[in-house]
């Protein structure tokens, strides 16, 4: 309901329409914000300009594929959270939503003052402050506001032996560096290490981050750890891709342990267009731990009952290979992907792989399709991120000893240029496509394999400048 209720206001709105003027509209248990369901509305939720009031009801807890709208709670949208924990599907249940405590702080006081006030003026014209008493009264005091914040994520001492690493706490340190050095106040920086990196606590660190950011806001997420590939669910619960994702340190290769493309859409495809988020990960993603080599890589190989799940028999040739919808694209989806335009590029050799921080599930079947749904909803499209990896497609991440310090080969190179670029030029500029293309020239020096740092994002960001660059 929430859905057509959304999709039937917006559009109206957008076309000049009325149904929405003075109206109060309150959503819960909703799907909007799924990136599955937002990827109909173009891959963005943008908000009603001319509702009276948007009061949005979320419950975590609740598994019927409910998320965050990620509206900023302010202007004429506020979330409210009405966490409640019940068996099974209770989760969802509308009285529950709608008899919580804070609900009724908010919605049902408001609705009740406006039924009071009657038809003296325009209920839009009297603004409630309700949303500001519910803040005051059931969030936590916040600091002085931050206009850059970063989180850095390092995993080194994995429970398992063979999966430990030397240098992702040396990164950590040296990217913090690297970030004060370009303005970041250490206040802004949150680091989270080890046995403290587990999923929850990246997740909860992850949306102190992105969570009410504005336009003008610097954001910087950094990742020094292993990747990994994993079996993808569809709607039929059958395995049709495979997933990439970041390995926190309680990962187990269950469903949901790794932190996935599809959670860091969910995440920033809502960004403000005016901020800008910078994501940098030194880890590879293609599983495949190099074996007798001097090199350490940073990547997961599956074990075999995982791998299982990525395999099929092969009668005649009498061998195990790919499953075929995870080892290729097929023809249909070959000339999907022309008609994208790009798209290639960010899926990879294989549109069967999801890709971390490409936010595919936000992406419509076809370009026609997308451009449609933004016309309709009336915005840009999802919010796109500057995405820094450490190795390019098939390739490993590796670790690089700087006498007797490790570090990853991609972040000692990334920093290095920086600290290198401020201390040689009085008035030191680089872009993206400058900083990956000589952090790629160290690594080559250092690393006998294969290792090509790559930049994602907007064209238009490839040639901007590091903002806050300056001398030493």
């Amino acid at each position: 309901g929430s859905l057509i209720a959304y999709d039937t206001l917006r559009r109206d709105e957008v076309a000049g329409g009325s149904l929405a003027r003075d109206l109060t509209y309150v959503s819960f248990g909703s799907q909007v914000g799924n990136p599955a369901v937002r990827s109909v509305f173009g891959g963005r939720i943008e908000p009603l300009e001319s509702c009276r009031f948007w009061w949005h009801l979320f419950n975590e807890e609740d598994d019927v594929f409910t998320c965050p709208v990620g509206l900023p709670s302010r202007g004429r949208f506020r979330q409210v959270d009405t966490l409640f924990d019940i068996e099974g599907f209770a989760d969802h249940a509308g009285e529950s939503y709608l008899g919580h405590e804070h609900t009724a702080l908010t919605v049902w006081q408001d609705l009740a003052a406006t039924v009071a006030r009657g038809r003296a003026a325009p209920a839009a014209a009297r603004p409630t402050d309700l949303a500001q008493q519910h803040a005051r009264i059931v969030t936590r005091a916040k600091p002085a506001e931050l206009k850059r914040k970063a989180v850095l994520v390092g995993v080194a001492d994995y429970p398992d032996p063979q999966n430990r690493l030397e240098g992702p706490v040396n990164d950590v340190f040296a990217v913090s560096a690297a970030l004060q050095e370009l303005g970041f106040p250490v206040d802004g920086i949150r680091v989270v290490l080890n046995d403290r990196a587990t999923g929850q606590g990246i997740r909860e660190r992850l949306r102190w981050l992105l969570e009410e950011a504005r336009d003008g806001d610097q954001l910087f997420f950094y990742f020094a750890g292993h990747g990994a590939q994993v079996p993808g669910y569809g709607r039929d619960s059958e395995v049709d891709r495979v997933d990439e994702c970041l390995v926190p340190w309680d990962f187990d290769w269950s469903r949901g342990d790794g932190i996935s493309d599809d959670e860091l859409a969910a995440l920033y495809g809502q960004l403000p267009y005016g901020c800008q988020f910078t994501v940098m990960l030194d880890c590879c993603h293609a599983g495949g731990m190099a074996r007798g080599s001097a090199l350490r890589a940073r990547g997961l190989a599956p074990p075999d009952d995982i791998r299982h799940r990525m395999l099929r028999w092969d009668r005649d040739s009498q061998m195990w290979l790919a499953r075929e919808q995870l080892a290729r694209i097929t023809p249909e989806e070959e000339r999907k992907l022309a008609r994208a335009g790009d798209r290639k590029k960010w899926l990879g050799e294989s549109g069967s792989v999801r890709r971390m921080g490409r936010g595919t599930s936000l992406w419509t079947p076809s370009a026609g399709q997308y451009r449609a749904a933004k016309a309709a909803i009336a915005h840009r499209g999802p919010y796109v991120p500057v995405m820094l990896e450490a190795c390019g497609e098939g390739e490993l991440a590796y670790e690089y000893r700087h006498g007797v310090t490790a570090f990853g080969a991609f972040t000692y190179s990334v920093c290095s240029v920086l600290h290198q670029v401020a201390r040689q030029h009085k008035r030191p500029r680089m872009s993206f496509e400058q900083l990956i293309a000589r952090a790629g020239e160290r690594i080559a020096s250092v690393v006998a394999e294969p290792q090509n740092p790559q930049l994602h994002c907007a064209d238009a960001r490839r040639r901007e400048q590091i903002p806050g660059l300056s001398p030493l």
